[in-house]
C-alpha cells in the first residue's frame, strides 16, 4: 500500500491568548531557544527569568490586544478566539486543503506556541501520512527562523520509533511567482488609496548584527528580495528601500531601523509613504500592531501625512496558487 502525502504548513506562532499568563508562558517558550538567543544560558537565562517574563508578558499582552480580533481576519476558517497570525495560517492550510483534495493532507503549526508541530505531525500520521513536506511560511532563511522549526521538527520525532520520510524547503524569496505575487499586492493596495506614495519602504524583521557576522544569510536574502521587487515593478532604489523593524536588546541590530528611518523621511521631503513587509507571510504582531499603529504614529508625529501599510499576502488567491505550485514542485515532486 503506497503512503499518502502531507504537507505541513509552519509559523512563528503567537499567545493562545492576549493575556500575561498566555504571553508569558509563549515568551518563554520563544526566548528559551538558541536559534533566537544565542547568549550563554548563565548569562541569558538569570535575565530572562528574573527581568523579562516578569515584566514583558504584560505589555505585549496590551500590543495583543490591540490586534486580536482585527476585522480584517474575522471571517476566516479558524476561529476568532485565536491570534491573527495563527487564524491566517490555518485559513492558508484550509485552502491549500481544498486545492490539493485527497492528494495531499495538509495540516499547519507554530514553532512556538499552539497547534505545535508534534501535535501536527501526529495527525498527519495518523492519517497515514509516511511523506511529509515542511514548509516554513519565512520566504528569506535565517538560523533564528526557519532553522528553528527544523530543531522544532527534529525535536518532534526525536522520540518516535517509526519517521515519516521528511523534505524541507530552505527558502523562497526569490520565486518569480512569489515577487509577482508582491508587487500585484502593492498595485492592488494602491488602487484602494485616494493618494499616491512617494516611497514604498521595504520592512523586514531585524535580527542582531553579530547573527549575520557570523554567516546568517538573512541580511543578503532580504536585499535581494527587494532588489527583485524593485525590478518587478521598475522602480528606483530611492523610491523601494529596505528597512529593519523589531530591535529588541541592547545589541546593534541590522539597520537601517524602520522606526529611525520613519522619523527622518518627512524631513527628507518624502510625506507620504506605504510600508510592504516580505520577510512576513500573514499578518501578525509585528505587521498589525508595529507597523500598521505604531510605525504610522511615529511617522506622522514627525511631519509626515500619509501613511499606509500593505497587507501581508494572506490569503490572497494568488499566495495560495503561489504555495501550491511551490509545495508540487519543490517538496512534494516525485511523489505526487
Amino acid at each position: 500500500m503506497s503512503s499518502k502525502i502531507g504537507l505541513l504548513l509552519v509559523n512563528l506562532g503567537s499567545p493562545d491568548a492576549p493575556t500575561p499568563a498566555a504571553t508569558r508562558r509563549y515568551l518563554a517558550e520563544f526566548l528559551h531557544d538558541r536559534r533566537v538567543i544565542d547568549t550563554s544560558r548563565w548569562i541569558w537565562c538569570p535575565i530572562l527569568h528574573g527581568i523579562i517574563l516578569r515584566t514583558r508578558p504584560a505589555k505585549s499582552a496590551k500590543a495583543y490586544e490591540k490586534v486580536w480580533n482585527e476585522p480584517e481576519f474575522s471571517n476566516q476558517a479558524v476561529p476568532v478566539k485565536l491570534a491573527p497570525l495563527v487564524r491566517i495560517t490555518g485559513a492558508q492550510a484550509q485552502a491549500l486543503q481544498e486545492a490539493f483534495g485527497e492528494d495531499v493532507q495538509v495540516e499547519y503549526a507554530m514553532r512556538y506556541g499552539n497547534p505545535s508541530i508534534e501535535a501536527a505531525l501526529d495527525a498527519l500520521m495518523e492519517k497515514g501520512c509516511m511523506r511529509v513536506g515542511v514548509l516554513p511560511l519565512y520566504p528569506q532563511f535565517a538560523g533564528a527562523t526557519t532553522a528553528s522549526v527544523f530543531d522544532g521538527i527534529s525535536k518532534a520525532i526525536k522520540a518516535r520509533m517509526d519517521l515519516p520520510e521528511i523534505r524541507f524547503l530552505r527558502h523562497y524569496y526569490d520565486e518569480p511567482q512569489y515577487i509577482k505575487a508582491l508587487s500585484d499586492s502593492l498595485t492592488d493596495h494602491f488602487a484602494t488609496l485616494d493618494w499616491k506614495p512617494e516611497a514604498i519602504m521595504a520592512s523586514y524583521h531585524g535580527l542582531p548584527q553579530s547573527y549575520v557576522d557570523k554567516g546568517d544569510p538573512y541580511q543578503a536574502e532580504c536585499l535581494r528580495t527587494t532588489e527583485l521587487l524593485r525590478q518587478e515593478m521598475n522602480v528606483s532604489e530611492d523610491y523601494l528601500f529596505t528597512t529593519f523593524q523589531s530591535r529588541f536588546g541592547p545589541k546593534a541590530w541590522l539597520q537601517p531601523y524602520t522606526d529611525k528611518t520613519l522619523e527622518q523621511m518627512p524631513k527628507k521631503g518624502v510625506k507620504k509613504i506605504a510600508v510592504v513587509m516580505p520577510g512576513f507571510s500573514a499578518d501578525c504582531l509585528e505587521t498589525l500592531e508595529e507597523i500598521k499603529l505604531e510605525a504610522s504614529e511615529t511617522f506622522l508625529a514627525n511631519g509626515g501625512e500619509k501613511f499606509t501599510a500593505v497587507p501581508c499576502l494572506n490569503t490572497r488567491p494568488d499566495h495560495l496558487n503561489f504555495l501550491k505550485a511551490l509545495s508540487e514542485q519543490r517538496l512534494l515532486n516525485g511523489w505526487l
